[in-house]
């Protein structure tokens, strides 16, 4: 099975000059790649830092209100996510990755100069919106420059980018944090990304709208009403729930930020309370987004040629099976392995998600689907802060690990039984 896509000829707008592919845009497509990897690494600052300052500096014993941030975090970014869609169709995809990058100046203070949680809380409100318009902006930009043929590697590369810099930035201010305390130094290199991000993307980056609707001109969907004459109800109400391919991947992607969620905010705690050093629990934190960030390279190409569906619930699946090892496991090794099984599984479905959406979802409306998409997926952090930190309360992590390893496997059983192959979906480019 192929995803669904035809390879079309190669399409240009004899006035404007736009062309659509990933050769023809590859110097534009890479600046983003570099965009995104600093908007992960803005992200990845906290990774490692956030859950050991909650406990040692602001000494917030309960786990659901250490994860106040993370919640915070995923209920902002997720509504962002929703809007960048919209405004990104409205007033084209620069504008609102340059007002993202502008949003996040003030973050690294807030975590370095907060004088209580409260503080550290409103930085991931900020921090939130932030990612929401950058993330999404740049997900969307690559959509509209590739075109149809190429999109699921056109993700892998997006994603891959994002969470190698969270990977990087996890690991160095581990060890920064090691040297140097928890606070003012790990917190300047997230400073220092969001100066360079703010700076490429106010010089180098270029519109991309026009791509978007060069190939909304030569698309056909199976959805009769679907060229642009769509209200954004009915594109939420499509991507959430009447769509069974949409709403599938919507489901899956909000489970699979909720395991994520889980990772952030507990797994550091879990780790040093079996006596871990910062430096190994920096490791941990980041092997797994390093090896969900490489393989990414790989299985968004996977996805273009045997299909979307397949791997995703094979993605699911292996995440459920980590989560139960980090679950029962004592030591670094067992953790250490299930940390790349878990970036494994994760790489197999994060990328595809996107693809999938970009397949189902009509070019001149495709960013608002996009935009949902990250808003159910994004809450997932939110789902994950609260489910975790009352299950962990209640009975200890290994019981929430194990819980949401459960919810990750049923969610991929949804979409074996619920989800269509994407090439049901006829994109004939003519």
């Amino acid at each position: 099975m192929n995803s669904g896509t035809t390879n079309p000829p190669q399409q240009r707008h004899r006035r404007t000059g736009i062309t659509l592919g990933l050769r023809q845009n590859l110097a534009q497509f890479m600046l983003l790649v570099a965009v995104n990897a600093l908007v992960g690494g803005t992200l990845g600052q906290e990774r490692t830092v956030l859950p050991l300052l909650a406990g040692q500096v602001f000494h917030l014993d309960l786990y659901t209100s250490a994860l106040t941030y993370i919640l915070a975090f995923g209920l902002a970014k997720a509504a962002t996510n929703y809007f960048a869609g919209t405004l990104s169709d409205r007033y084209g995809r620069k504008p609102v990755l340059v007002v993202g990058w502008v949003i996040a100046l003030p973050v690294p203070l807030m975590l370095i100069f907060g004088p209580s949680w409260g503080w550290i809380v409103a930085a991931n409100v900020i921090l939130g919106i932030s990612q929401g318009l950058t993330w999404s902006t740049t997900v969307i930009m690559k959509m509209d420059l590739v075109g149809p043929s190429k999109r699921g590697l056109a993700m892998g590369l997006n994603e891959a980018a994002g969470y190698l810099g969270v990977a990087g930035t996890a690991l160095a201010t581990g060890y920064i944090a090691a040297t140097y305390g928890l606070r003012p130094g790990p917190f300047l290199l997230g400073a220092a990304y969001i100066a360079l991000g703010l700076g490429l993307s106010v010089f180098a980056v270029k519109e991309t709208r026009g791509h978007a609707r060069l190939e909304a001109a030569n698309h056909t969907s199976a959805h009769a009403t679907a060229h642009g004459q769509l209200s954004n109800r009915e594109i939420f109400t499509l991507t959430s729930f009447r769509d069974k391919s949409l709403s599938s991947v919507s489901q899956a992607g909000m489970v699979n930020n909720l395991n994520d969620g889980l990772a952030w905010g507990l797994f550091p705690v879990l780790f040093a309370a079996a006596g871990l050093t910062i430096e190994k629990i920096g490791i941990l934190a980041a092997v797994y987004p390093a090896v969900w960030g490489a393989a990414q390279l790989v299985t968004g190409a996977l996805s273009d040629k045997y299909g979307r569906k397949w791997l995703i619930v094979g993605g699911m699946l292996l995440q459920a099976a980590a989560l139960a090892m980090i679950a029962v496991g004592h030591d670094f090794g067992i953790w250490l392995a299930a940390a790349v099984l878990l970036g494994l599984g994760t790489a197999m479905v994060y990328p595809t998600l996107l693809a999938a959406i970009g397949d189902v979802a009509h070019p001149e409306w495709r960013a608002r689907s996009v935009g949902i998409y990250r808003l159910w997926r994004d809450g997932g952090f939110a789902v994950g802060a609260l489910l975790a930190g009352i299950i962990a309360d209640a009975y200890g992590i290994p019981a929430a690990v194990g819980v949401v390893a459960g919810l990750t496997a049923l969610s991929g059983f949804v979409v074996a039984v619920r989800m269509r192959g994407t090439d049901h979906y006829s994109h004939r480019l003519g």
